[in-house]
């Protein structure tokens, strides 16, 4: 009598008819960490490069140090744009009010958000270049920042909501030094995303 062999059970969860909706990243067990939800399919995370971690730090900081009172700043925390879409911005502001005071908290409104931040990261070029300025701007979140890796150097693509139109217009491409007035006045060294020893890398 011939035994055939087990079959093992899918490592991740088998999507239902017409994909996952953003209730379903509250419900699904053993999720991995900062995993994100677009157009119903859910997409994990690769491994973050030590570029990413110092990006994402800086502009974290740096934002929630300018950032006016009535405003807070959030790092890799979930918005919710529609039924299938959940992304997670690497950074966050977002209006004050909608933070809440329990910390089970996981997501944000889309209508609350006031700057979206993605770090480009290998796995998520297409992502962060095209699908997510998409969603983003059909939310109507008036801005949008894109951080890429140039030989080691930050270069921030800087990007506002055009209101008659409803998408992004570029309003800078920026090195070494990043001054816009909106969403709020920032003057940034973009220099400062790097080794902590320093380098001409």
């Amino acid at each position: 009598m011939s035994v055939a062999p087990k079959a093992s059970k899918p490592t991740w969860p088998t999507p239902p008819e017409g994909g996952w909706t953003a209730d379903d990243l509250e419900r699904l067990p053993n999720l991995p960490p900062h995993t994100e939800l677009i157009d119903g399919s859910l997409v994990f995370v690769s491994p973050q490069t030590a570029f990413h971690e110092r990006a994402v730090d800086f502009f974290k900081w740096q934002l929630q140090s300018l950032a006016p009172a009535d405003f807070e700043v959030f790092r890799e925390f979930t918005i919710d744009i529609d039924r299938q879409n959940r992304p997670e911005p690497d950074v966050v502001v977002v209006r004050g009010d909608v933070v809440e005071e329990e910390p089970e908290q996981t997501r944000f409104p889309a209508e609350a958000v006031l700057l979206a931040v993605e770090v480009v990261s290998e796995d998520s070029v297409s992502r962060d270049r095209e699908t997510k300025p998409l969603k983003y701007s059909r939310a109507k979140i008036p801005h949008y920042w894109r951080v890429e890796n140039e030989n080691g150097r930050a270069v921030v693509h800087a990007f506002e909501l055009e209101p008659t139109t409803g998408s992004y217009t570029s309003v800078g491409i920026f090195r070494e030094r990043m001054k816009v007035d909106a969403p709020f006045s920032v003057d940034l060294d973009l220099t400062g995303i790097r080794t902590r020893h320093g380098g001409n890398r």
